[in-house]
């Protein structure tokens, strides 16, 4: 792996742009979109986590993208590797770290519902067979597979084999359980749901892990940079026009907005995975435009909030 980093800051949940006619990986048109994003002044990249739709992906797809992003990203790359077996997302994790990954991000097996101590188990096995090679960092987000509750998460943090945790699940309950438990032995805390991030960044996470962030990179940076800095107002602004964002995010499936921003700024990401139906298609346009008339007073607002 290359030389660890601890993923503060903002840390994008990238796409994965394919092709227009087979769903295959667009490999130049990742590389661009990364080249976007650390230009936009984000501090690390995530690859095929959920934003990046990674089971439309065959395996072979999924490592030979990652071996160019990682030659080509001037900032850290932690790359998903989330599978519906163990065995899966052991050979995916031993395949990034030869691919020079900074970390590695894995979810419960997903489709299929896991007990607790099933989960605790899957992860202290992956663990022992990585040996220490990797930062490793769980992934808990309900919404796609089973759950990693917060009392599983912190005993499973609590034995010093893993880096941190990125937590989508939303809840800031969950995540002062997380920062109380961090006190004791230290870990990272990663936030994945945009909602919660500024509150949670100001009592202890070391950073977030955004799905907007590549849609809108400017927007998180700014963001980012009012909370370090305790600008109330601005905070208030940037939160302002990322929930407008995220109420039109899950009018669709995701990361169908994510992908209809970015065509907009000129990016390429391929067709939605599944097609939407009438009603579905005239709200995307609406969405169109609505983003249209959205951006420009987002840029200039993050332009405006940066502190240099």
């Amino acid at each position: 792996m290359r030389h660890p980093t601890d993923f503060g800051g903002v840390n994008v949940a990238a796409l994965t742009p394919q092709r227009n006619q087979t769903y295959e990986a667009d490999i130049e048109a990742t590389l661009t979109l990364i080249s976007f994003l650390a230009d936009a002044g984000v501090d690390g990249i995530v690859l095929f986590g959920s934003t990046g739709e990674f089971p439309h992906f065959p395996f072979e797809d999924r490592i030979r993208l990652l071996q160019k992003a990682v030659k080509h990203s001037p900032v850290p790359v932690m790359a998903g590797i989330g599978h519906s077996t163990f065995d899966g997302a052991v050979e995916l994790g031993r395949q990034a770290c030869s691919a020079g990954a900074s970390g590695l991000l894995l979810m419960p097996p997903y489709f299929f519902r896991y007990n607790q101590d099933d989960i605790h188990e899957f992860y202290m096995r992956f663990a022992s067979v990585m040996g220490g090679s990797a930062q490793i960092f769980l992934y808990n987000i309900p919404l796609f597979t089973s759950e990693i509750t917060a009392e599983t998460a912190v005993a499973l943090l609590r034995t010093g084999l893993f880096a941190g945790i990125k937590d989508s699940g939303g809840e800031y309950g969950y995540f002062e359980q997380l920062a109380s438990a961090s006190k004791e032995t230290p870990f990272k805390i990663l936030i994945g749901n945009d909602r919660i991030y500024s509150r949670a960044r100001k009592a202890g996470a070391h950073g977030m892990v955004s799905g907007v962030a590549c849609a809108v990179p400017e927007l998180q940076v700014a963001l980012k940079d009012a909370v370090a800095k305790d600008h109330t107002a601005k905070i208030e602004r940037l939160n302002g026009f990322l929930n407008e964002f995220i109420d039109w995010f899950f009018k669709f499936p995701t990361p169908v907005a994510v992908k209809v921003a970015l065509n907009e700024r000129g990016l390429k990401t391929g067709p939605p995975a599944s097609p939407l139906s009438d009603a579905g298609r005239k709200r995307l346009d609406q969405f169109r435009e609505w983003f249209r008339a959205w951006l420009p007073l987002v840029l200039r607002e993050s332009e405006t909030c940066v502190i240099k």
